[in-house]
């Protein structure tokens, strides 16, 4: 469900409140994908937050494989010795989800660190691949990847070609400059005569043009907005192209603290389950259907549950308040007729 889309823009004349939010910047790519630098963490820790520039508080946490876990992967992976983890990262990132950290180099946020806690606990050594978001799953679709861990939501549609295990809450919301009096109130009618702007491709795009689609019906008009990335929509709420943005609510709160102390400060305007009205939405590791991967990978997650290692993960990137009790393998996700 990231707020990453396709087409890659240089982005200048950056104020420093921009640059801020932007932190390190994209992770330059030819054709939409390129290998990650991967942090250099000692046999056996996994640092959370490590160059993450402020977007979490580091933390180094002691992972050791699990071989009962481990004898579970493919006997293709567990002779490969690595995960290659997929992530939706460009052009320019989403923080404090995925972005590029303060080297200069190094993919880093909450969904590539869980990552790297979860190829310790199978013994493998992670392999970071950053792209766009639809690239996220050609790589998935041809083999290139084993698993995305990039905010994904678990959906109906999805299921069809892909499995999960799911690790965290997902949650939709709304970002308005500060100034802004309207709030969603859990009532799409509250969006008549707005302009919103989404992420292309995402399932929040889907669910905002389903309500798009009963305004116009009732006769009243939605006006939904695309901008080529995180940064051109940052840009165009400051400058009221747009009423307000829908994304995933890490993000928006991220750059709520962020934007607090600049002139044009933003807010959160309420919040909707990623999956709809009916289902709570759930963020998986996402695997080719029939990998073979979705077990592994929950019981490596589980594991972390656990053992606490996974609620230290969420407050180091203060998300907390979208933990779940389990990993779920192929959990309800958001219905056919919304998905």
């Amino acid at each position: 469900m990231p707020s990453q889309f396709s087409r890659r823009r240089a982005v200048r004349g950056l104020t420093a409140a921009t640059a801020t939010l932007l932190l390190a910047g994209g992770l330059a790519a030819c054709g939409g994908d390129s290998d990650a630098a991967t942090t250099g963490d000692r046999a056996g820790t996994v640092t959370v937050g490590r160059l993450s520039n402020g977007a979490a508080d580091p933390v180094e946490l002691k992972v050791s494989e699990v071989k009962s876990i481990s004898a579970q992967l493919p006997a293709s992976i567990r002779k490969s010795g690595k995960l290659v983890i997929g992530v939706g990262g460009l052009p320019s990132g989403s923080a404090p989800l995925n972005f590029v950290g303060s080297d200069q180099k190094t993919l880093t946020g909450s969904e590539p660190d869980l990552g790297r806690l979860v190829a310790a606990v199978l013994g493998l050594e992670p392999e970071l691949r950053n792209s766009t978001w639809e690239n996220l799953f050609v790589g998935l679709d041809s083999g290139k990847n084993d698993v995305a861990f990039s905010n994904v939501t678990v959906t109906e549609e999805r299921k069809k070609k892909y499995e999960f295990a799911s690790y965290r809450k997902d949650d939709l919301a709304f970002e308005v400059l500060k100034k802004s009096t309207w709030n969603f109130d859990g009532d799409y009618r509250n969006l008549a005569g707005k302009t919103v702007t989404v992420g292309a491709g995402t399932n929040q795009e889907k669910i905002l043009l389903e309500w798009k689609a009963r305004l116009a019906k009732e006769g009243k008009q939605l006006t939904v907005k695309y901008f080529p990335d995180q940064n051109a929509i940052n840009l165009a709420l400051r400058g009221g192209k747009v009423d307000a943005y829908l994304g995933p609510s890490p993000a928006v709160a991220y750059r709520t603290r962020q934007t607090a102390r600049t002139p044009d400060p933003t807010r959160g305007a309420g919040t909707f389950s990623g999956a709809g009205e009916t289902v709570q939405g759930l963020i998986a590791a996402t695997a080719k259907k029939d990998s073979g991967l979705a077990k592994p990978l929950a019981a490596a997650l589980n594991h972390l549950i656990e053992n606490g290692q996974y609620g230290k993960w969420l407050a180091a990137y203060n998300l907390s308040g979208e933990a779940v009790p389990k990993a779920e393998i192929n959990p309800p996700g958001l219905p056919l007729d919304n998905s």
